[in-house]
């Protein structure tokens, strides 16, 4: 039967260094890719994208939405898988907007200091940006 539970979902893994964060069915998932977000459905056409600081929205078969900030990575996508690999990955709902502000001004107090070290800058600035995606994605 065509219209089957089944040939409207997909599974979705998406995998931090330390472990799998979430391994479900899915009917629908929203990447941050670095070109733009996308959705994915299933039947998707085969498609890889890195993937930027960002949330991930994962609506599972039973209709219940996930959010999980990862701060960056890659996708996969299939006709019946979709998975992202991700550097860092932690549910939005964990994340404290405050503490994230402290940490925002702490790293800009280092970068200042930083200055004159380009390898030392970047990766500050790195750290700046994925702090200020993480204090976005919780005001959201």
């Amino acid at each position: 039967m065509a219209d089957k539970l089944t040939d409207k979902t997909f599974h979705f893994e998406l995998v931090s260094p330390e472990s799998i964060v979430v391994s479900t069915d899915a009917s629908m998932v929203i990447v941050p890719g670095t070109e733009g977000d996308f959705g994915v459905l299933a039947n998707h056409a085969p498609l890889l994208s890195s993937v930027r600081p960002g949330v991930v929205t994962v609506t599972t078969a039973e209709g219940e939405e996930k959010k999980i900030f990862v701060a960056g990575g890659f996708a996969d996508v299939s006709e019946n898988q979709c998975s992202v690999l991700a550097e860092e990955a932690v549910n939005v709902s964990d994340l404290d907007k405050a503490a994230l502000e402290k940490q925002a001004r702490d790293l800009n107090d280092d970068l200042t200091f930083a200055k004159g070290d380009a390898g030392k800058t970047a990766l500050i600035q790195k750290q700046i940006d994925v702090t200020q995606a993480k204090i976005l994605a919780v005001a959201a």
